[in-house]
């Protein structure tokens, strides 16, 4: 009894993330009796939040915190689902800040002269903008190159662990359709016809969305994601689900560790484990990822591939796993940055549904004036570069020769690393009740860096300091404008000191691309940055290094 009326007067010092939504009488749950609280239950449990209230003061609250712990109990009594959000959003917006209001026609590389390969299997590894080519001209045929894909799928899939579920009739069916509409003249667009995956966080109806976790692998969620939607409206083909580390974390899942296709002894890292393995190994051509704190930017870095990681507030989320309502963001994974730019047209901007989402163009042109342009390095993070440092040099020395004036910069001096509670409380609300039924031990992973631990120390996190965290959020976002300011895109390593939790709780857009390779033969990378909803000229910027470098079109070789 002590120890539970301690762990009680804990919860009760705890304040909720969320506002309740409507109560539907049939989500009702029986809300458990109050123990009394006492002073000597109180003074040990304010000591794990860093309070030092004296017996007097402990007193005086306990009438308060007996009719908090009744509150937070009758909302436990309400069941929440994954896909309620919190009646709180994320503004990213910083003061003063203009968006672009003019939108323009969407404007991709000519794709010159595109020769088909003798063995339809060399398409494997063909850009989306190749591969789109070859579809519009009718050299070849959707179904051609989704049978081709499946077939990689079935091959190398089991050795990388990529795949939970091939859509293997959905995907027949629609290239089946896409070649019919072509065949009329009914050409939809660069997405028309071209196989891809989605990380399996994302709903599609009719299949299992497992989150890639034990206790949900045979969840079915009967709808399609609005991304989902959106490709399919672009006449792109859905081959697979793709595996995801459990709950968005690493890349192991329920079914094994999703490999690296450049050397299979390594993991390939994550969440969007199986987004960048199968692209990289050209079993789909393009795919679908999500980013909270690195789950793009890590994954596409291991395999060496290309992805974008958007601003918040780009991408609808409708029908995909929440971890993180203030920092979620989904974005493409391809292998290069315009089949990125290709796949973000067609799945950017407001959908009715994710309230967090704004009103944007996306102004895509893939020439870049040198002399306007005003191109950022963070020195302190490319001179502290310990390993692979000649590559990262290159980097800029590649830029220089471009014509960029690169300008030398500095991440706002704000504790950005403390701020990792908001990520860690908000993941722990999205899944508290897999934490209060105990089904948490039913995960993979168990080891106290890992998502069941992280879940559980999560609900001693004050929601006093949960508000303060996201008071100190409101001031990076001011300090990240000032940077912003006096550049249009910059450059980093892309694990370089704070600049991958900062942006991402800026909600900054990346994209990550190789720009080498260490002497065990595994690929290397480098991020660019751009001003909020710029990723119009972040991506030009980033194509035209692309461009000038060959790294992008290395491929692994693949174990049958």
């Amino acid at each position: 009894m002590k120890h539970r009326a301690f762990r009680l007067i804990i919860l009760a010092m705890v304040a909720l993330l969320s506002v309740v939504p409507a109560v539907y009488p049939q989500q009702e749950k029986k809300a458990k009796p109050i123990t009394p609280i006492t002073i000597e239950m109180a003074e040990p449990a304010q000591k794990i939040m860093g309070l030092n209230f004296d017996r007097a003061k402990l007193d005086s609250a306990l009438e308060n915190l007996v009719e908090q712990l009744e509150g937070f109990e009758k909302i436990r009594s309400i069941a929440l689902p994954n896909n309620v959000p919190p009646a709180i959003l994320f503004n990213p917006i910083p003061v003063g800040f203009q968006f672009e209001k003019a939108k323009k026609s969407f404007k991709m590389s000519p794709p010159g002269k595109v020769v088909r390969a003798k063995n339809i299997e060399d398409l494997a590894f063909y850009s989306v903008g190749q591969l789109a080519e070859l579809i519009r001209t009718r050299t070849v045929t959707s179904e051609q190159l989704t049978v081709m894909y499946l077939n990689r799928l079935k091959k190398y899939g089991p050795k990388l662990e990529c795949v939970v579920t091939l859509t293997e009739d959905l995907a027949l069916k629609q290239a089946k359709q896409a070649d019919k509409e072509i065949a009329k003249g009914k050409y939809r667009g660069p997405l028309h016809g071209i196989p891809f995956g989605v990380k399996d966080l994302l709903s599609v109806k009719g299949y299992k969305t497992t989150w890639g976790s034990v206790p949900y692998k045979d969840q079915v969620i009967d709808e399609d994601a609005t991304v989902v939607k959106r490709l399919e409206n672009a006449g792109a083909v859905l081959m697979a689900k793709l595996t995801m580390g459990e709950l968005a974390m690493g890349d192991v899942w329920f079914g094994g560790k999703t490999r690296n296709p450049w050397n299979y002894k390594q993991g390939s890292s994550g969440s969007s484990a199986g987004s960048a393995s199968a692209t990289a190994a050209g079993l789909v051509g393009f795919s679908i990822g999500t980013e909270t704190l690195g789950s793009i930017v890590s994954p596409s870095t291991r395999c060496g591939i290309t992805g974008l990681r958007p601003t918040y507030g780009r991408v609808s989320r409708t029908g995909a796993m929440a971890l993180s309502w203030s920092m979620d963001k989904i974005g493409s994974i391809c292998r290069t940055v315009e089949d990125c730019a290709l796949v973000f047209n067609a799945i950017y901007g407001p959908d009715g549904k994710d309230q967090t989402l704004y009103e944007a163009p996306f102004n895509y042109d893939p020439k870049v004036d040198w002399k306007k342009l005003r191109v950022g390095y963070l020195k302190m993070e490319f001179d502290s570069v310990r390993s692979n440092k000649a590559i990262s040099d290159s980097v800029l020395t590649v830029l220089r020769k471009l014509g960029a004036q690169l300008i030398p910069i500095e991440l706002p001096k704000l504790p950005v690393d403390g701020l990792r509670i908001i990520l860690s409380a908000e993941a722990a609300a999205a899944f508290d009740d897999l934490t209060r039924s105990g089904k948490d031990d039913l995960m993979v992973r168990q080891m106290k860096g890992a998502w069941p631990n992280s879940f559980r120390s999560s609900h001693f996190i004050p929601a006093v300091e949960y508000i303060e965290a996201n008071r100190v959020r409101y001031l990076v976002i001011q300090e990240m404008q000032k940077l912003m300011k006096d550049i249009d895109v910059y450059v980093t390593p892309s694990f370089g000191g704070s600049n991958l939790l900062l942006t991402n709780l800026t909600g900054h857009p990346c994209v990550v691309l190789p720009d080498g390779f260490t002497k065990e033969g595994t690929p290397t990378s480098i991020s660019f940055i751009g001003q909020l909803f710029g990723e119009a000229k972040l991506l030009a910027v980033a194509k035209q290094f692309q461009d000038a470098t060959d790294y992008h079109l290395k491929h692994p070789k693949l174990q049958e």
